[in-house]
């Protein structure tokens, strides 16, 4: 026997009770204390920032002495000496209901409720349902606890405050004051829960922002470390290449060698010749499946030039000055180094319209040192002027791209897996400035492994 469906009419309504049970039914006595603000949040400087914290605190307590004075002001003269205890409790009572708020919110609201009846008794019968303390206090007890908690916990409290309402207009045969108590409640339980979604929907947002920049840097970073392995891996394999030809080639080299050298080389071989697989299987590991290995060798600062012409053609103002002895360096450093310029003139031309931007390259003894420097932006972009050594010709290798990188995180990571150093900001003058030193051995000498080889 199968179970009999539900209406979905029943199913909303189940869910509307389980909602006031839980918001309104449970958990009344929690002790909720009320935060002071942020420190963050604070405007205000010096020793009034502290008093700041508590605003919400004074805000909750002035509100408690407004409640006060309604009362007393509203039932002046309506008791007699008789009456000076009851109209005491009159002022004190919501007052006290709203001073509770601070602690233990939603037993606040059940207390104003609750003491309604006897406001309305110890009034002796002047206003019904709601004296003019119960109205100021049960309204800022409700907006108070609006601002405290979801909006649905403020429809049901202004929905069972209109329940009651309606009972005792029912049952009690005065003039009733309802219409203006529900007015007045209903525009101010609205405003406060607009307020205070709006204000929750903000915090949301700025920390979904938060979350989608820290996941995009982390992205972007794995992609650069990516196409850092892809561009390495011709340099890598070269390099692996020319120590298994020249381990296979040294035995011919040495007449009669003896077996242990012969044998030695042997390994070499086989070791390079095994890691050059590795590379290879790694390199297809991260490897996208669109990814089109590049046809022609990675470049180095030998191309700078071409770039910086290609750059020109776009309208920038390139200037490009080399100091110190130009001498061959180690591969991957010359393509980091390539790399990096490329970035950040590719990062002037879409940051920086029509400035003026200066490539500084110096050969030290210790490695070598890059600046790449752009004045501010103009946004007049200056139309490029006709370049015949950059034409098009058959036989030539098409203009390099550029932004390949992504910005100062590919930077900072090329220059990181070389052990340098790295320094990116804004100028004086409104510029950009990207300083990079990418240290090389000393004795490092590409080109001499190759040339024992040949």
């Amino acid at each position: 026997m199968t179970e009999k469906t539900r209406s979905p009419e029943f199913h909303l309504a189940q869910n509307a009770l389980q909602g006031l049970r839980g918001d309104l039914f449970q958990d009344v006595f929690a002790y909720r204390p009320l935060r002071p603000l942020r420190r963050g949040a604070a405007r205000l400087p010096g020793r009034a920032a502290r008093a700041e914290e508590y605003l919400p605190h004074g805000v909750v307590v002035a509100f408690a002495l407004l409640t006060l004075f309604v009362a007393y002001a509203g039932g002046f003269g309506g008791w007699d000496a008789n009456g000076e205890f009851a109209w005491a409790l009159t002022g004190f009572l919501p007052a006290g209901a709203v001073l509770l708020t601070l602690v233990r919110p939603v037993l606040a609201w059940w207390c104003s409720l609750g003491m309604t009846p006897l406001m309305m008794l110890l009034s002796g019968g002047g206003w019904a349902p709601w004296p003019p303390g119960s109205i100021v206090g049960h309204t800022v007890v409700m907006a108070v606890v609006a601002a405290r908690t979801r909006p649905r916990t403020a429809a049901w409290m202004w929905a069972l405050t209109a329940l009651y309402s309606m009972f005792v207009d029912a049952t009690v045969a005065w003039n009733s004051n309802s219409l203006d108590m529900l007015a007045l409640s209903g525009v101010v339980v609205a405003i406060v829960t607009l307020v205070s979604a709006n204000r929750d929907a903000r915090r949301e947002v700025v920390a979904e922002r938060t979350v989608t920049a820290v996941e995009r840097d982390r992205r972007t970073l794995l992609e650069e470390r990516t196409n850092i392995a892809r561009e390495l891996h011709d340099v890598v394999a070269h390099h692996m290449s020319v120590v298994a030809i020249q381990a296979e080639a040294a035995p011919y080299r040495v007449e009669n060698p003896p077996p242990e050298l012969a044998q030695a080389f042997a390994t070499i071989r086989e070791n390079a010749v095994v890691a050059l697989t590795e590379l290879r299987r790694v390199l297809g590991v991260v490897r996208a499946e669109d990814y089109e290995a590049p046809d022609a060798p990675q470049p180095t600062l030998a191309d700078l030039d071409r770039l910086i012409d290609n750059v020109r053609e776009t309208g920038l103002t390139v200037e490009k000055a080399v100091t110190g002895g130009v001498r061959e360096l180690p591969q991957g450093v010359e393509l980091s180094a390539y790399r990096i310029v490329q970035e950040a003139l590719s990062n002037s031309l879409r940051h920086a319209p029509g400035a003026t931007a200066r490539v500084e390259i110096g050969y030290v003894l210790g490695g070598l040192g890059l600046r790449i420097v752009n004045g501010p932006a103009t946004g007049l972009v200056k139309p490029p002027a006709p370049h015949p050594a950059t034409a098009p010709q058959r036989g030539l290798r098409p203009p390099l791209s550029m932004g390949a990188g992504h910005g100062i995180t590919g930077m900072r990571e090329r220059v990181g897996m070389l052990d340098g150093e790295m320094t990116a900001g804004p100028t004086a003058d409104g510029g950009y400035e990207v300083t990079v030193f990418l240290p090389v051995p000393v004795a490092a000498a590409p080109g001499a492994a190759e040339g024992e080889a040949a």
